[in-house]
């Protein structure tokens, strides 16, 4: 019924683009600097080229003591025993006064061909191919960009976008001496599982995140018989909620600064859905200059290009889905001092959004426009220490004055049943707390399709 067992090769093969004729696609998607070198080398796609190596995931071993690491080569060929530089997710350009500490040199040890449940090992690889490295997984904490060691390209491609994490368990070990083990587990865990995340909370709490409960089950398989092999106490899962606003601040809020001689002035509103998906999707750029960012705005949102260009920040990190805006009028605001705040203005923000006032979950979706600010003459009498707790309060003024609302996660389903067992669909998902959303029947079969929001 299924043909031969080649089929879905081949249908991979005749239908998806190969590296090359993807090349410029690729360059697109994964170079933040379109016309830098990274972005001609994965252009190019050519195995004489300097080494790019974008990393996907990492697989553990049979005993998950060690990790090979499984990327594409974009450009160049790497061969065994090859030294390289890894560039975590946090690198930047050092050629644009950023951070350049999350990079690591390491040396190749070994080169396979991996094909699920076998892998073939090969003296080297080149622009194209999937390989599996040995050697180098030490300083990578998720994914990483993999270049030569000649230093000729140092730029690291965007990290790979993941859903959100909405279900979080508490995890401690049965017995408290073997704690060291769970830590050594829990890491295991953060490099295996893309969408996890491990952390520790303010109680003390090692807390493991994921995207489901069947997602989680098998996070706590492996950190209980390959990872840290301990018995540990599970807490009852606990769903991650989002903080947003239903309409405008109904007055505009002022907060002081702790010397009381500076003020800030805010009010808070609803952000554009349409928007919210620009800016968690990637489409909008932090980076963008004012302009650009005005002229985006302007021609895909209908926004008037001033009020585009005082755009501030986006928070909480660089792609959340709030904004900070400066609406300030020069008559009424020192402009030069209140430019000489901003970062500190950016870091309350940052702070405010990513710790909600209602119960300390990020905020989502809402608008911070910023209406007018008192500032101090004196330097001194104006720095982070004053600014960023001022921002912050102000912040959750305006947010607590503007219908805060909370948002559960939802996933959204489809099942297909026979006619017979439709009123038995509906009794789970109400039982559930789901609402259905559409109900037709198949053409050509007695079963129906079913879909639904569940929480």
């Amino acid at each position: 019924f299924f043909g031969p067992p080649s089929g879905f090769v081949d249908m991979c093969s005749q239908q998806l683009p190969s590296p090359i004729e993807n090349a410029s696609d690729t360059a697109k998607r994964l170079c933040a600097d379109g016309s830098g070198l990274l972005a001609e080398a994965v252009r190019v796609c050519d195995a004489a080229g300097p080494l790019v190596v974008a990393v996907a995931k990492q697989i553990a071993s049979s005993d998950g003591q060690s990790f090979n690491v499984l990327g594409r080569i974009l450009s160049g060929t790497i061969n065994n025993g090859m030294d390289v530089k890894v560039l975590g997710e946090s690198f930047s350009d050092p050629e644009m006064d950023a951070d350049e500490e999350d990079a690591a040199l390491a040396t190749v040890n070994g080169l396979w061909i991996s094909c699920a449940r076998y892998r073939i090992g090969v003296s080297g690889l080149s622009a194209g191919s999937w390989v599996l490295l040995g050697g180098v997984d030490s300083s990578i904490a998720k994914t990483a960009t993999i270049v030569g060691g000649d230093g000729k390209i140092m730029a690291a491609v965007r990290p790979l976008t993941v859903p959100a994490a909405v279900v979080r368990i508490a995890v401690e070990p049965a017995v408290p001496s073997e704690l060291p083990r769970l830590l050594h587990g829990l890491r295991g865990i953060g490099k295996t599982y893309p969408l996890s995340q491990t952390k520790v909370e303010e109680s003390g709490e090692h807390v493991v995140l994921g995207s489901g409960e069947l997602y989680l089950d098998c996070v706590l398989h492996d950190l209980r018989h390959v990872f840290a092999e301990i018995e540990i106490r599970v807490a009852d899962p606990v769903v991650s909620f989002r903080e947003c606003v239903s309409e405008t601040s109904t007055v505009r809020v002022f907060a002081d600064s702790p010397n009381h001689k500076n003020r800030l002035t805010v009010i808070a509103e609803p952000l554009e859905q349409q928007v919210v998906n620009d800016i968690e999707s990637g489409v909008i750029d932090p980076q963008w200059s004012a302009r650009q960012t005005a002229q985006f705005f302007e021609a895909n949102h209908g926004w008037d290009i001033l009020a585009a260009r005082s755009i501030w920040a986006f928070g909480p990190g660089t792609h959340g889905p709030n904004m900070l805006s400066d609406d300030t009028l020069p008559s009424e605001t020192d402009k030069t001092r209140l430019r000489s705040v901003r970062d500190a203005i950016r870091q309350g923000f940052q702070w405010a959004t990513r710790e909600g006032p209602l119960c300390d979950e990020p905020m989502r979706a809402t608008r911070f426009r910023i209406l007018d600010a008192t500032l101090a003459d004196s330097v001194v009498h104006r720095g982070a220490g004053q600014i960023v707790p001022a921002a912050r309060r102000v912040c959750y003024a305006g947010f607590l004055t503007a219908e805060p609302r909370l948002m559960e996660p939802v996933n959204t389903v489809e099942i297909q049943a026979p006619a017979d067992c439709v009123s038995a669909v509906y009794t789970v998902l109400a039982r559930r707390r789901g609402h259905v959303t559409q109900d037709t029947p198949k053409p050509g079969s007695s079963m129906y399709t079913i879909s639904a929001l569940i929480p």
